[in-house]
């Protein structure tokens, strides 16, 4: 009961504080991925999450999110598909340009949480179990609407093979946001 009464206090507070400093926003966003790997054609996927829009000052803030997001792959030969399924958790700086307008930048970490592929590899999956990558994008705030769109670059090796290539990850993120707090 102790347990129910301070998460009821706790959220009560995070939720007065969200409101009396009026910079921080609460916002749940989806859409469409356009990814590859290497030098593979871009497949469809999608991404869906939430984040926070934390404006420090009138031009700067941060934008924290977590995000399901989905990287599809397939090889010419169509014996090398697969559908990777991350957790990924960029930190964005906002750059405020206009009221209407932002540019994100920052670093993401990815977390491969499934993945199914038809390469085989005997000593286990096929891709590592993270990804490193860099943002950047724009956005458009029309609210309680937010539209944006962003390119993700893949910084660091996602294959888990001997004697391979270098697989690094290419996203096109497009999608919508709405702001719930």
């Amino acid at each position: 009961m102790k347990k129910i009464i301070l998460s009821v206090i706790v959220l009560m507070f995070s939720y007065t504080i969200t409101h009396a400093q009026g910079g921080i926003y609460f916002i749940a966003k989806g859409g469409a991925n356009f990814s590859k790997i290497a030098k593979q054609n871009f497949n469809t996927s999608y991404h869906a999450g939430v984040s926070i829009e934390w404006d420090i000052s009138k031009k700067v803030g941060i934008q924290p999110e977590i995000l399901f997001s989905q990287l599809n792959s397939s090889g010419s030969s169509g014996n090398k598909d697969s559908k990777l399924n991350y957790l990924s958790i960029p930190l964005l700086l906002r750059v405020n340009v206009t009221k209407k307008f932002t540019i994100n930048l920052g670093p993401e970490y990815s977390i491969l949480m499934d993945s199914k592929n038809t390469i085989v590899n005997n000593a286990g999956n096929a891709f590592k179990s993270g990804n490193f990558s860099v943002i950047a994008g724009m956005q458009l705030e029309f609210n309680p609407l937010r539209i944006y769109a962003r390119y993700d670059v893949g910084m660091s090796d996602i294959g888990n093979l001997a004697n391979q290539s270098e697989w690094k990850s290419q996203i096109i993120q497009v999608g919508i946001g709405l702001r719930i707090l």
